[in-house]
């Protein structure tokens, strides 16, 4: 669904990946630096229960995952160590969103919530590992509910608001990225399926 906002995105980052690609900053390089700071600021902030503050400085570091797609198709400079690491480096950045915010919930002794933050970790990561393994058997796998753009917007947007006061938000965004991911990995564990064992045809009466 988010995918429809990555040219009117792309168009917006294109002057600020033109001016660091004329100063020889690669595009691997801000794929790095987004996930440290993404990493680095989940774990600082959101363990001292600063949401707000923490998800803006987040969302910041993680536009770099959108700056260095644009710097890599502005010079030409993509390669697949580039997409290998980009990759990478994406499950990296949710570990660590995801980790402050079980840590959150652990210190101020929510544990339900620590737990369900904890499945939308492991779900997260299921979602991302049978799209791959399905790539790397052959098969197509771009199917699902809740991808990766999606479960950052709900996650972020939900810890956000939750800094800012809004009751229950957090909560119900979790629960809600919990289910939807749950859904995300049956959708294509099913989609896999029907490529792996294709139906046989009826026999003929």
């Amino acid at each position: 669904m988010l995918k429809l906002l990555r040219p009117a995105v792309t168009r917006v980052l294109t002057p600020l990946g033109r001016a660091l690609t004329r100063r020889g900053i690669s595009p691997n390089v801000i794929t790095a630096v987004g996930t440290l700071g993404t990493v680095a600021a989940a774990l600082f902030f959101y363990p001292r229960g600063q949401l707000f503050v923490g998800t803006m400085v987040i969302t910041f570091f993680v536009l770099a995952d959108l700056l260095d797609g644009v710097m890599a198709r502005m010079t030409g400079a993509g390669s697949t160590w580039g997409a290998f690491l980009d990759s990478t480096l994406d499950r990296v950045g949710d570990a660590g969103i995801f980790s402050g915010l079980v840590f959150w919930f652990i210190v101020s002794d929510q544990r339900t919530l620590a737990g369900v933050a904890l499945f939308c970790l492991v779900a997260g990561a299921v979602v991302s590992y049978v799209k791959a393994r399905a790539e790397a058997l052959g098969m197509t796998c771009d199917v699902g509910l809740a991808e990766r753009p999606e479960r950052l917007v709900v996650g972020l947007v939900s810890a956000g608001l939750g800094g800012l006061g809004v009751p229950y938000i957090l909560a119900a965004g979790l629960w809600l990225l919990a289910a939807a991911s749950a859904v995300t990995v049956g959708q294509r564990l099913l989609h896999v399926r029907r490529q792996a064992v294709p139906t046989s045809p009826r026999p003929l009466r």
